[in-house]
This record gives C-alpha cells, structure tokens and sequence, in this order.
C-alpha cells in the first residue's frame, strides 16, 4: 500500500492501485483512529475489441456489443432468469439454462475472463480456482462502480501518513531491510519458534509458508507483478482510473493514478502491469496465490506442519494462501490478534 508524490508532483501507489471498502464499521472506525479518509468509489473498465466497457460487467456492456434487438432480449432474459438478482457470476450465466444468456457469457469468457486469467495467472481458465472468475460479476442494471461496499474510501493524505500514524507507539519497532528467514528457527523438538534466539517470542509470521518451511513440499505458486511507469503531458490517459486490457499484447491493465483519487494536477502519470511468476530466491516480491486444486492441497501440508509450532501464527495473503482484500487482510489481522490474546500469551 505504500504511496508517494512522484516527480511530476502526482501521488502514485508504488505496487498497484488500492483503494479501501468494507461494510463492516468497525474496521472502518479502526482506520479512522490512525488517519483521515474521503469518500472514492471506484470505476473500472476493460478494453474489448478497441472499446471500454464497465466492469464489473453491466447492462451498458451489452448495449457496447450487440445490436439494440439482441441487447434488448439479452437483458431481457437475464431479469427472468435471475428475479430479485442485482448481480451474477460469470460461471452462473455460463451454465444458465438459457442459449442466449450462455452465447452472452459465453462472449465475455472468450475475450476478457479466459485472456485475463491465462495472462493474470499463467494457468489456464479451467484450471483456476473458480472464486477467481467469481470475482468480477456481471451486474443486472445499468449500475457503475467496482465495489458496492458501505464503506469506500481512499486516504486524506496518503497510505504512508497511515502507516506513520499507526507504527507510532512505543511498542512497536519496524526494522526494515532484514530477512526474517534469517532470524526465525523452528524446534521440531520443542514445538516452538524462536526470534533470534528468543523463544518466548510470539511469532506473526505473514510471508510465503513455504519458504518459512524450508519448501519442505516444494514451492507454492505465486504471482508477481511488473510495472512500467510512464508519464505524459496530456490531460488523460483512459476513460477511468482502472482498465484492463484482457486482449493486449503481454500486458494486464493500465492504472491512471491522477483518477485514483482525483488529483487536479498537469499530465498524467500511470503505471502498466505486467503478471509473471514468482521465484523463490529473486528480487520479485509474490502477490497473488494461485488457487487451484493442485497448489490448495499442497499449502495444507504446510500449513498442518506449521501447527506443530504453540506460538506461531499465521496471518494475511500469502501465509494463508488466499486472495484477501484489505478489508479482509484486516479483520483477519484483528482476529489474529484476538486470537494470541485468548490464548494467554
């Protein structure tokens, strides 16, 4: 999450776009005791065949690629065939028992969700985990924003002047620049976790569990990302903050950071991604788990090995293996606080 101003004076977030969205009001009065945030919500996009569309998929999609007959019965079918329904999954449409609900899915899985998947994730559709394509449904209405969460917000000031304000007590002490692997030592003997030879320690461990484990099981898939940074003297790049571009050459998406939030600032600085494998050992940083039935059985060899260890907790996107947004990376780091608590260390 970490952000900054950039030379051509536009906050940019250094490891991709993140924005902050949760109905749950006790996560967002946690955020409010360590900084000031505004109220953004989120328009995203994706290039088809040369034109941007909304997505989460919606209504005007269909209206973007089929004449106003079939559009008209397209939308037409899916209120019949989903009453009282706002959104529905790719997968959902996919199986429906409706020929023109399927062709209509059917086009979307063949030029965005299929093309995005296989460059996102190096796998193809088939064999991802199938909460992945659930991620981005398709919207019944003509409805936009990416999220549809009470609360959504970006910071006042930045993600940095939070982190500033949340570090800032006199129990906690960030070291930066330090291999934890280096100062962490696993006693299969005592069942316990020792900091620097330290083992009263209680240990959050947040990084690769395989890499904690000695890849004992072999290495667990991880995404990494690249990104080319540009700029331009222009007033705007893309239609919207976020775009993916599932048929482009090599790369993912395109972020416009000025959008993201709105900054009234002179030309645009925007980032490109580009997906690649994580390597265990190289200066790429893992960011996404690939979810299939494969990499998931794998993790729970090490994850049952891990709860030999009495104080050894495991939290956050790659120890648990799981796509976590940061509301979600959040309440689990609560629980996991909670949880040492109850435990009486």
């Amino acid at each position: 999450m970490y952000d900054f101003v950039d030379e051509h004076g536009i906050l940019v977030h250094q490891y991709g776009p993140h924005t902050f969205h949760t109905n749950d009001k006790q996560l967002m009065d946690f955020m409010n005791l360590f900084g000031e945030w505004i109220p953004y919500r989120l328009t995203c996009g994706a290039e088809i065949n040369g034109k941007c569309t909304p997505t989460p998929f919606n209504f005007q999609t269909v209206d973007d690629f089929f004449d106003e007959k079939t559009a008209t019965e397209i939308k037409e079918k899916f209120v019949k065939a989903f009453p009282g329904r706002k959104i529905v999954t790719v997968v959902e449409a996919l199986n429906s028992s409706e020929p023109v609900i399927r062709q209509y899915a059917q086009f979307l899985f063949d030029n965005d969700y299929s093309l995005y998947t296989a460059k996102q994730w190096g796998v193809s559709a088939s064999e991802i985990d199938p909460s992945v394509l659930k991620r981005v449904p398709l919207r019944l209405g003509y409805e936009v924003g990416y999220f549809d969460d009470t609360y959504q917000v970006m910071p006042k000031i930045s993600y940095t002047a939070f982190f500033e304000q949340l570090f800032h007590h006199p129990n906690i002490t960030v070291k930066l620049g330090v291999d934890a692997l280096e100062c962490i030592s696993l006693c299969d003997e005592t069942g316990r976790v020792s900091v620097n030879g330290d083992k009263d320690a209680i240990v959050v461990y947040t990084g690769p569990l395989d890499c904690l484990l000695s890849l004992k099981y072999g290495a667990l898939p991880y995404r990494s990302l690249r990104f080319e940074w540009h700029y331009e003297p222009i007033d705007s790049k893309q239609d919207m903050p976020v775009v993916a571009y599932p048929q482009a050459e090599g790369y993912t998406r395109i972020v416009e950071y000025k959008k993201l939030p709105v900054q009234a600032v002179k030309g645009t600085s925007y980032e490109v991604e580009y997906s690649l494998p994580f390597v265990a050992g190289q200066t790429q940083e893992p960011y996404y788990p690939v979810l299939t039935e494969e990499s998931q059985e794998q993790y729970w060899r090490y994850a049952a090995e891990a709860k030999k260890f009495s104080n050894l907790f495991l939290c956050g996107r790659l120890a648990e293996f799981q796509y976590f947004n940061m509301d979600q990376a959040l309440a689990h780091a609560l629980s996991t606080a909670e949880n040492i608590l109850n435990h009486g260390f």
